[in-house]
């Protein structure tokens, strides 16, 4: 932790080396957070680069040195949130649809691949589900975020349980199948 902020300290007066330790740092993690909105390496690339130039662009912004791995996913989050709404068309539907339960979801959940079920999604759902599961947002700021009504927050969310429950269901349908085409 001591490198971190020795390195944030150095980087807000401009030193090249202690912002290249920064991006070392946290290039990996952050490349994964833009990859889950985008689902596109390539672009989720451009968008962890261009997160980074602004960040050392603006690190005066940021006030402590503790609170920097936040603001840094905050503008990850938000570049490829903008990346993704002006490179798509993504479509909404404002129908409410219940909630299944949890119990859809169960211990199989452990033997996905995360990666895999988001490159499948829909980006609609995979921005809203990325929103409330991971940026631990609510819907009314989701809704903000996304220009959208709070209600479609809520049934976006509730779409993409029921499409992962859906996807696993298939996928577990499948592995059924193999094994007894097998036996």
């Amino acid at each position: 932790m001591k490198n971190l902020e020795e390195n944030f300290n150095l980087a807000k007066k401009q030193d090249r080396r202690a912002q290249k330790a920064l991006y070392d740092f946290f290039s990996a993690k952050m490349l994964a957070v833009a990859n889950s909105y985008t689902n596109n390496i390539h672009d989720a690339e451009d968008i962890l680069l261009n997160a980074f130039l602004k960040c050392f662009n603006k690190i005066e912004d940021c006030k402590e040195w503790k609170s920097f791995p936040f603001w840094l996913r905050k503008i990850v989050v938000n570049d490829s949130i903008s990346f993704v709404r002006k490179s798509k068309n993504i479509l909404y539907s404002d129908i409410e649809i219940p909630d299944y339960p949890d119990d859809d979801i169960d211990e199989r959940l452990y033997d996905i691949n995360v990666e895999e079920i988001f490159s499948q999604m829909p980006v609609g759902y995979r921005l809203i589900f990325n929103l409330y599961i991971f940026e631990d947002k609510k819907h009314q700021e989701i809704a903000e975020i996304m220009k959208i009504s709070e209600g479609t927050s809520k049934s976006q969310l509730s779409k993409a349980k029921k499409w992962i429950a859906d996807y696993l269901k298939a996928k577990e349908n499948g592995r059924q199948n193999k094994e007894t085409v097998k036996i």
